[in-house]
Parts: C-alpha cells; structure tokens; sequence
C-alpha cells in the first residue's frame, strides 16, 4: 500500500479485530479513494464490522484508520461534520418529521439554516419524499423510511458515506431510486462504501472488495447449502 496516500483517501492499516476469540480482521489494509466502493461478501464476514470502526463506534485492536483530511474516526466534531451512515438499523428520530431529523443533523454539522432548508428540499426531492417531508418515520412504510436515512445522512454532503446492506428487503423500484441517487449525486471527492451483498448493485461500484476472504463462509453452511 502506498504509504503517501493522498487526503482524499480513507486509508485502513493493519487493522485488527475480534469478538472475544473471533478474529474478524487480521492484518487488513486498504484504500479507499473518492467514489462508490462495494464491499461484498456472506453475513458474518466482516462488512459491517469494517464500517462501524470507520465511523468511530468500534476501536480496532491494532492498526489504525485515517480518514480523508488526515482525521481520526474518534473525532467528534469531524463524525458530526464529515462522515454520514445509514446502518441496519436506521435510528430516524421517531417523534420528529422528516423534515425535523434532517434539520437535526444539518444544524449539528454547523450548516447555516439556509443552506440545511436547501439541502433537505434537494435531498428529499431526489428520494422521492417531498409529499412525506411533514410525517413522522413511524407512518411511512420501510422502503420510503431507508430513503429517509439516507437522505439524513447525505444531507452534510460528506466526505464519507458508510452505507449497510442499504437495499436489503427493499422492492426493485426502491432499490432503483436509491442506485441512481449514488451513481448521480454523490457528493463531490465523497468515499462510499456499501456493504451488501444484494447482487442488484453489482452495476454500481466505482471499485468492489471480495470480504470473504478476510473471514470465509463457515464450513457447515456450504455443506448444508
């Protein structure tokens, strides 16, 4: 791996992981450049166990990760600015609207009112979710509240986007609205990765990463398949 990894790279070194005497990570290194990365691979290998120590919600054993800008995961103040998610569970506010969880986050990232009012209209318009802006998520069905986490975390426009299995359970045409958002406007230099393994996405990536190698299928699966 080069060792002069330009600023707009998500950069992992040497990462290491368990839980308790499960090795999920040894050794694991990579980089990550602008653009959409597909991390694929069987439940159980280490995908979102990979994103959860580049959001900061897990420390590795060993190794380390530098986001773009040379930023550590564990820095508050850059998760708040800098870095979106969505993982499998969702965590929209459920007492706020739409329009509230994503002024939430916009005014947590520092964004002035204005620009979080356009942003959230941009957002919400490109998912489909205008009409539904006023609702609360608890009223919307699962497909119209996974756009909503997405338009959440999209709404800083970040320099990375951690998405979990984003498609998972979703119909074709959901799945087709939220493919075309990230294939049309990811925010510009953004890093994204998505871990998945909905084969719907394999005309997605910019880049894709096999993660069964890192830890393979259990045996007892394969043969009971």
């Amino acid at each position: 791996m080069n060792p002069h990894a330009p600023v707009t790279a998500l950069v992992c070194r040497d990462l290491g992981f368990g839980y308790g005497r499960t090795r999920v990570l040894d050794g694991f290194s990579a980089e990550f450049g602008p653009g959409l990365t597909l991390i694929r691979g069987f439940s159980g290998c280490g995908k979102s166990t990979l994103l959860k120590l580049v959001a900061g919600y897990l420390r590795p054993d060993a190794g380390h990760i530098v986001l773009p800008g040379g930023f550590a995961p564990t820095d508050p103040v850059v998760a708040r600015a800098r870095l979106g998610f969505v993982f499998q569970q969702l965590n929209l506010l459920p007492l706020a609207s739409l329009r509230r969880n994503l002024a939430l986050v916009g005014a947590l990232a520092g964004l002035a009112a204005p620009e979080v009012a356009r942003r959230t209209e941009k957002y919400l318009s490109l998912l489909g979710l205008e009409a539904y802006a006023d609702r609360r998520p608890d009223t919307l069905s699962g497909g119209q509240q996974q756009r909503a986490a997405i338009a959440r975390a999209l709404l800083k426009e970040p320099s990375v986007l951690l998405l979990d299995e984003p498609t998972s359970g979703l119909d074709d045409l959901n799945c087709r609205v939220i493919m075309k958002l990230l294939r049309d406007h990811l925010p510009a230099r953004c890093v994204c990765l998505i871990a998945t393994h909905d084969a719907r996405l394999n005309t997605l990536p910019h880049e894709s990463l096999d993660f069964n190698r890192f830890l393979p299928v259990e045996g007892h699966l394969v043969a009971l398949a």
